[in-house]
């Protein structure tokens, strides 16, 4: 079960191991960096979700949320309505991630 966002303070490592595999295991899905993307921008729905990358399927998009949440990067938040509402938003551990994805689009701008 995933940790209330309030729970997450941020730690200062001793040591930095010399490998990324942990920030893989998180964000090595196939549409987690189009999922946080959208999240940058605010608060979404599933359906906007779904509109705003459109090659994602219904199973991949529920999927890589679960994923996501299930690793502290996202909050899920459902409203008793009829039909349900779910909204998703960034933990502060999902905005922390803005200074890799930024600093992966400088590369991909200068390297392809």
């Amino acid at each position: 079960m995933a940790k209330k966002a309030s729970s997450y303070i941020p730690k200062t490592p001793d040591v930095i191991e010399c490998n990324i595999e942990k920030t893989l295991d998180v964000l090595g899905g196939k549409w987690a960096f189009l999922v946080i993307r959208e999240l940058f921008c605010g608060t979404r729905r599933f359906g906007e979700l779904q509109r705003l990358i459109p090659a994602v399927s219904p199973r991949a998009l529920t999927s890589t949320l679960r994923h996501l949440e299930d690793h502290g990067v996202l909050e899920r938040h459902v409203f008793p309505t009829v039909p349900v509402t779910v909204e998703y938003k960034l933990t502060p551990k999902g905005h922390d991630l803005h200074k890799i994805c930024h600093e992966m689009k400088l590369w991909a701008a200068r390297w392809t």
